[in-house]
């Protein structure tokens, strides 16, 4: 078993494929301990996972993971860390704009004992356009999730391998990893690193994922405070609902046994809310013992994995030393 795993995603990145692999590699070697790079093609449709081919072709440290079509960051990322079989696994994105030469930082905090180890594009190479959304969202979700770093969106991280085995990732959970971390007890620290401006390809990154961060960060919530336990969160909006409607209706029971009233007539509308109340109270109840029921299936059974993988290369030690002899 490596000690290091380095888990890159690409996405039609066959101008910087090459180049990565090599400064990576460049990096790793003289970092001094065994590593190896998991490359996982995210359904590209130029010539990137011929160019990954290539190069395992050539280094058997190199495991290459071939997704059947595009599931998203997230999930390429999953199957990177679900093939990883280093003792620490680094993550970076596969359009060089991360730094291979930053990555002694990440281990050495990883060695000081941290669980998780976070970049921390402290001066970032883009618009006011893009910085000041990101900027906003990245100071919700460390007040929502409680875990103090500047930077959730980098995929330049750092983690011990049973710590990111434990985090069930699915969706575009990616960017929340610290915050789920957090919630099974990991240490968590962050590192300033650089943000290079991309030399070539094209970004795959837009506004509009800016604003879907909104709508995670009220999944990553839920997860976090409510993930074991959501009869808590459901029984509690339904005892409310309950509570309010059956304390109309006895008013208005009250009502009409005091003052011989036709109830219906006066107070028709405030019957019915009062009618909507217990039932809607009564439905968030259930719907709060089935989230029940689902939390213990999801600990009894084993999650599915959320990406399906189409091919997994690596050459062979007395391969390669067949190629590199003819």
């Amino acid at each position: 078993m490596p000690k290091y795993s380095v888990v890159v995603p690409f996405h039609n990145e066959e101008e910087n494929v090459t180049v990565l692999y090599d400064r990576v590699k460049h990096v790793m070697e003289h970092v001094g301990a065994s590593f190896e790079l998991v490359f996982v093609d995210d359904g590209s449709r130029d010539r990137t996972y011929r160019l990954m081919e290539e190069i395992a072709a050539v280094d058997s440290r190199v495991l290459l993971v071939k997704l059947r079509r595009n599931f998203g960051q997230t999930s390429a990322l999953a199957a990177g860390f679900d093939h990883a079989s280093g003792e620490y696994v680094v993550a970076m994105d596969g359009d060089l704009q991360h730094e291979p030469d930053e990555i002694p930082s990440f281990l050495a905090k990883l060695e000081e004992g941290y669980d998780v180890v976070s970049g921390w594009r402290e001066h970032r190479a883009d618009g006011f356009i893009r910085r000041f959304p990101s900027r906003v969202a990245n100071w919700m979700m460390a007040r929502i999730s409680g875990v103090d770093i500047h930077d959730f969106g980098t995929t330049f991280k750092a983690y011990r391998r049973e710590v990111i085995h434990n985090v069930p990732l699915y969706g575009e959970m990616h960017r929340f990893i610290p915050a789920l971390a957090s919630w099974y007890g990991a240490s968590i620290c962050e590192v300033p690193i650089s943000n290079p401006a991309r030399l070539s390809g094209k970004s795959h990154y837009g506004l509009g994922r800016t604003f879907r961060v909104l709508f995670d960060l009220l999944t990553i919530r839920f997860l976090l405070k409510y993930m074991s336990r959501p009869l808590h969160f459901f029984g509690g909006i339904g005892a409310l609902g309950m509570l309010t409607g059956g304390g109309m209706a006895i008013w208005l029971l009250m009502l009409k046994l005091v003052t011989h009233g036709d109830i219906a007539d006066a107070h028709g509308p405030l019957f019915i809310i009062a009618a909507v109340l217990i039932l809607a109270g009564i439905q968030m109840i259930g719907f709060g013992l089935l989230g029940e029921l689902q939390v213990r299936h999801f600990y009894a059974q084993s999650q599915r994995a959320p990406y399906t993988v189409d091919r997994v290369v690596r050459l062979k030690p007395s391969e390669e030393s067949l190629r590199r002899s003819l």
